[in-house]
């Protein structure tokens, strides 16, 4: 076995995000596009120049339109644990499988799908202790809950309280959020 990778066994190898979508579009059209993606691209005065433009800038829905491109237009069987952990792109499709006749989808089958997605995820969430979110915002039921009341929304670092309220740090005794800790209190108190 060599251990060189060889990408061109990856339907993907060498064809643009735009002729992908032409593809795609000229199969499948707009509507079942959506129906299956649930990306706004397709619903919302969709071109293909304008889908190219929001998912050359949007890694997640490029990622899901490149899979659908693999596993629904092309027709491969799944992609292993392993392969399926990278983005479509850099998967390599074992020797043998080749591409077969596009699956044939329907807006009842998306509907059944997006209806399985929602309970999927409404059991993770609710069943697991899962919050919503994705990343490091995921918060597990059984880890405690740090609040963290320094943190900057503008910047979305952490910054001290005095500092960004403007007092110096011989006001250090009360801060800006102490002294008023309704910011709607002035304006309640006049209407």
């Amino acid at each position: 076995m060599s251990d060189e990778i060889n990408y061109k066994n990856n339907p993907l190898h060498g064809v643009s995000l735009k002729n992908l979508l032409i593809e795609m579009v000229d199969h499948y059209g707009f509507e079942i596009l959506y129906a299956y993606l649930t990306i706004n691209c397709f619903k919302t005065n969709p071109s293909i120049d304008s889908s190219v433009k929001f998912l050359k800038k949007t890694d997640w829905a490029r990622e899901k339109v490149e899979a659908f491109y693999l596993y629904k237009l092309k027709n491969l069987p799944r992609a292993s644990s392993e392969q399926f952990q990278l983005p479509p792109r850099d998967r390599i499709i074992p020797d043998g499988q080749t591409s077969e006749t596009p699956a044939k989808l329907s807006f009842e089958e998306a509907e059944r799908l997006q209806e399985q997605r929602l309970k999927k995820s409404a059991n993770r969430g609710h069943d697991k202790g899962y919050r919503s979110g994705r990343g490091h915002d995921v918060q597990r039921a059984d880890q405690p809950r740090e609040r963290d009341n320094t943190r900057d929304h503008k910047t979305g670092g952490k910054t001290d309280l005095k500092i960004k309220s403007g007092q110096t740090s011989a006001d250090s005794e009360t801060s800006a959020l102490d002294k008023n800790p309704d910011p709607w209190g002035k304006w309640k108190s006049k209407h």
